[in-house]
């Protein structure tokens, strides 16, 4: 015990290690995730197609007749060696694909349109090639037709998906054709559908559980995140569609990308998605360091504060902050904005006591404002809703750090500033690493709190005309922005495929290098 007291207060500050390790994020961390880890786990993807290359080979070799016949026609295995239902059942879905790939030859859309199953309908997007004309927009050029690409795309991805489905299938036929071969010649009985049936509840339970849920994320998360980025390669917006009088839109390729990194003067809007992305981006990046690591280390200080021994009326104080709690987020966001208005409580008092002669803009609501009173608000009043629950999780955390730590600690004579630097915070950060990071990538996309507050302002007027991103808007909030009041959907998906690219990489790379993760042993 004694020598976990001293490796552990004898760490260096761990201040001074948490500024370090931030430096050796951005200055190893991540060129190594792009050096290292990236390129490997590509060689890992190469791998296992090897491996799954082999393995199939190896199957149609050694398998049987019916095994092999499986490759061609589904279920063939299975009734070669007597596993009927289970074969019918295969046999049914390979007809079923077949049908629908051969005698749907699309599906009725709006104005008794045929939408075409298959590549189609995603590669032209229900465009004829004379329905293209120039366009001096920053968008390369508007369609004039009356389908509705958005349609043609949905459809166009469901038969991918419908085509990937048919691909398993195939996959699990042969595999089970082969088990079947593997039983015989180990001289077992082929599993009948019965057996099979019964291995779900059994031995296989978590398939059973398991695949529902995947498959309504296929279709719930996994089918509309990939339209998602399909929309990012479009010229799906209102701007381009309302001026041409048509739902069409058509592929663009990399120009919004492109439009995310230059100032196209072609139209306000591509003036502002090159002008307003870095700064942004920065702010976003400054408001999720400072709104995680406030309520982090505030949360910790306030449950040492009310866990200390010889306190009265501990109950009480944490019923007075789990207040905050209790009531609901955009509530107490209201509440706050209302209170800082200029007309306000807050700014009416100010004037009454003399302190003030002019309304203090808090909250950026005005053209020209301070941002950075506006952003200093947000954090605080943030604090205000997130450091109540780091004290809750903390304060379990604190009640488990064993007790003879503390003791040895004192023997030693160390001081209760040392002893809560050297041993209480780094077990704290120790067992909240993953919370830590999750915090970070939930502030990065808070919606919440900055447009129930702010609303992304104080605005930037430039060159006559308003920008949509405000001083204070997020990535999050920007997007919003840009998509359900300008109805600018291909920008917006541009954003939002760079905050997943943003987030991913920062919790994959800094989860993956914690001690929760590579020392998870350590404090137990």
């Amino acid at each position: 015990m004694a020598e976990i007291v001293e490796k552990s207060y004898k760490k260096e500050n761990i201040f001074v290690r948490f500024g370090r390790g931030f430096v050796r994020f951005f200055t190893k961390s991540i060129p190594n995730f792009f050096v290292k880890t990236l390129p490997g786990f590509f060689i890992k993807i190469g791998k296992g197609i090897k491996n799954f290359f082999v393995t199939f080979g190896k199957r149609f070799v050694d398998g049987s007749i019916g095994t092999k016949l499986s490759h061609f026609i589904f279920g063939s295995g299975n009734l070669f060696r007597g596993q009927i239902i289970k074969g019918i059942i295969y046999l049914l879905l390979q007809v079923g694909f077949v049908l629908y790939m051969v005698l749907c030859p699309g599906i009725k859309g709006p104005n008794n349109t045929m939408i075409p199953t298959g590549w189609k309908s995603l590669v032209n997007l229900g465009l004829n090639q004379a329905d293209i004309v120039p366009d001096n927009r920053w968008t390369p050029n508007t369609v004039i037709s009356s389908p509705n690409s958005f349609l043609y795309m949905l459809v166009g991805l469901a038969t991918i998906a419908i085509i990937i489905l048919y691909i398993i299938v195939w996959l699990s036929n042969i595999k089970s054709a082969y088990l079947a071969d593997t039983a015989v010649k180990e001289g077992r009985k082929p599993s009948s559908f019965k057996d099979d049936i019964l291995a779900l509840f059994d031995n296989r339970f978590h398939i059973l559980m398991l695949t529902p849920t995947c498959l309504a994320a296929l279709i719930f998360t996994l089918l509309p995140t990939i339209l998602m980025i399909c929309i990012a390669f479009t010229s799906y917006n209102d701007f381009d569609m309302t001026a041409a009088g048509t739902t069409l839109f058509h592929w663009t390729h990399f120009a919004n990308f492109k439009a995310i990194f230059t100032m196209d003067k072609a139209s306000s809007l591509g003036v502002e998605i090159g002008a307003r992305f870095l700064p942004v981006l920065g702010w976003t990046f400054l408001w999720a360091i400072l709104a995680t690591f406030s309520c982090y280390f505030g949360g910790i200080l306030l449950a040492v504060l009310i866990n200390k021994k010889g306190l009265k009326g501990k109950k009480v104080f944490r019923t007075i902050f789990i207040l905050t709690i209790a009531v609901p987020q955009f509530i107490s966001l209201l509440i706050m904005r209302n209170l800082l208005m200029s007309t306000g409580p807050v700014n009416s008092l100010l004037i009454n006591f003399g302190l003030i002669k002019d309304p203090i803009s808090f909250l950026g609501q005005n053209q020209g404002d301070n941002p950075w009173i506006a952003r200093l608000m947000v954090v605080i009043i943030n604090m205000w809703l997130g450091i109540p629950y780091t004290m809750l999780m903390t304060s379990g955390i604190l009640m488990n750090i064993p007790a003879d730590l503390y003791e040895a600690a004192r023997v030693d004579g160390t001081s209760k500033p040392k002893m809560f630097f050297k041993i209480t915070l780094p077990y704290v950060v120790f067992i909240t690493t993953p919370y830590l990071i999750g915090s970070f990538v939930g502030n990065i996309n808070s919606f919440n709190t900055i447009f129930l507050l702010t609303g992304g302002g104080p605005a930037i007027v430039s060159e006559g005309a308003t920008y949509k991103a405000g001083q204070t808007d997020l990535l999050v909030t920007w997007l919003y922005k840009l998509t359900i009041e300008n109805g600018d959907y291909n920008t917006g998906a541009v954003i939002g495929i760079f905050t997943f690219i943003i987030t991913a990489t920062i919790t994959l790379i800094t989860y993956r290098r914690s001690k929760a993760y590579n020392e998870e042993d350590t404090f137990q």
